[in-house]
């Protein structure tokens, strides 16, 4: 069963904007783990503690619990997450699930060694970015591991969230973490069966 607590952490004013994207299916929500994800978890790299950044209605930290990890969650939309822990009782899952912000990760009170992150990092601003890798520094234990799937560049036309470039993912990491690997993928969606151009980024905390 999942652990319910009923103290929320901070939630910043854009929280209202994604929990409206909860009223349908949003077009992340796949329902599944993101292939990217899942490949790393079936090659061993995902373990230790793992949270779930902007975790939505939780796929992936469940995915971790099913590995029979500690799970973390955390999103800023309450909907998303009452569905995540909804799914957790209904597959049998130890997972836990916090409304809070990500740009206060130390507030979780313990270090992770592993953080995933399916679509949030492309969210921010420039000076959100730079809160947002500060508050991971804090949050990943040292050697812990980073894993991001971003909007890409290689994306053509202009609609859907911000593409980001490789320059910029290495530019934001680049003090206190080694970027290990950026790779080309897909990242799929419920707009169609292709999916868009993502990178997966592996990122060591030091």
């Amino acid at each position: 069963m999942s652990e319910e607590r009923t103290g929320e952490l901070p939630v910043r004013p854009r929280g209202a904007d994604f929990e409206a994207f909860y009223s349908g299916t949003p077009p992340w929500d796949i329902g599944r783990p993101q292939p990217a994800f899942q490949a790393l978890a079936d090659a061993g790299e995902i373990r230790g503690r793992v949270l779930d950044a902007g975790c939505g209605t939780g796929e992936h930290a469940l995915m971790a619990a099913r590995m029979g990890l500690d799970a973390t969650g955390i999103d800023a939309a309450p909907t998303a997450i009452l569905i995540a822990r909804g799914k957790a009782r209904e597959r049998c899952l130890e997972a836990r699930f916090l409304v809070g912000n990500v740009l206060e990760l130390p507030a979780l009170g313990q270090p992770f060694d592993t953080v995933l992150d399916s679509g949030l990092f492309h969210v921010f601003s420039d000076s959100d970015r730079a809160a947002y890798v500060a508050s991971l520094s804090a949050a990943t234990a040292p050697g812990g591991r980073y894993f991001m799937l971003c909007f890409s560049d290689r994306q053509p036309g202009e609609s859907g969230p911000r593409r980001v470039t490789q320059d910029e993912i290495r530019a934001s990491f680049q003090k206190g973490w080694q970027v290990d690997a950026i790779d080309p993928v897909k990242l799929d969606t419920t707009l169609g069966p292709d999916g868009v151009f993502a990178w997966l980024s592996r990122i060591t905390r030091v």
